[in-house]
């Protein structure tokens, strides 16, 4: 069966069956409770801005904005753990339930990606899928590296792909869907013209993959147009709203 297949029926039986969409938190630090409302509101994945300081990660879109009490092992981490042991080995008290946490580096990859394994390592049971098939997935995202230098990284560490990106058989099975800039497809000179778009969106699902578009629009008639162009995954800064739409 090839991917492209697979991705059909497996989005074929998604939308048949009647599933939740499936929504994307994007910058979940900067929300009133992050993690915990992007859980209660069962998102598909989760996304923090990491900056590497001092042998720490921290939470933070830039340099002067570092709130040195806001780690990634504080805010995502610990409290990830935490969930596992309060459910018996899951995140949620929903067992069909499963979470994505996207890491978006914004310095030096190598660094900030050797500091990430250091921390998952002790606990890699819980982010490791083929483990625990219902562990958190780690997508690396922002300064992702060299694309040839990701199967050097251990295999429960996933990358967020590119649609102009070009991969060999074995850095596609390290991609966890392909994202891209909405604003790249569809212009201000003409936003009712999506074709671009829907070309990208057809090209990824032969890829076998899901795609997700940041700055979007963040509008229920933008989250609509998307769902209906194919887009798998609607990025949101809108998270409740957005879950309420898509009920």
């Amino acid at each position: 069966m090839t991917r492209a297949l697979l991705i059909a029926i497996i989005l074929f039986i998604f939308k048949a069956g009647g599933a939740q969409v499936l929504i994307h938190a994007h910058n979940d630090y900067e929300k009133s409770r992050p993690l915990v409302n992007a859980l209660e509101n069962k998102v598909y994945s989760l996304e923090a801005d990491v900056i590497l300081l001092d042998g720490q990660l921290f939470v933070a879109h830039a340099l002067q904005e570092i709130d040195r009490s806001k780690t990634l092992e504080s805010m995502y981490i610990r409290p990830l753990l935490d969930l596992f042991k309060k459910n018996n080995g899951l995140v949620s008290p929903d067992t069909g339930y499963m979470v994505t946490l996207m890491v978006d580096i914004k310095t030096d990859s190598r660094e900030a990606l050797q500091e990430l394994v250091k921390m998952l390592e002790p606990v890699r049971q819980y982010f490791d899928r083929s483990l625990n098939r219902k562990a958190v997935q780690i997508v690396i995202s922002g300064a992702r590296g060299k694309i040839a230098d990701w199967n050097s990284y251990p295999r429960y560490i996933y990358f967020d792909g590119r649609p102009q990106e070009s991969y060999d058989s074995n850095a596609i099975q390290r991609v966890a869907f392909i994202s891209g800039n909405f604003r790249d497809y569809v212009t201000e000179a003409d936003p009712t013209d999506w074709t671009r778009l829907k070309n990208i969106i057809q090209q990824v699902h032969q890829s076998g993959k899901l795609v997700r578009f940041w700055a979007i629009p963040d509008s229920e008639n933008a989250w609509m147009r998307l769902q209906q162009a194919g887009v798998d995954i609607i990025n949101t800064d809108r998270l409740e709203a957005c879950r309420r739409y898509f009920r």
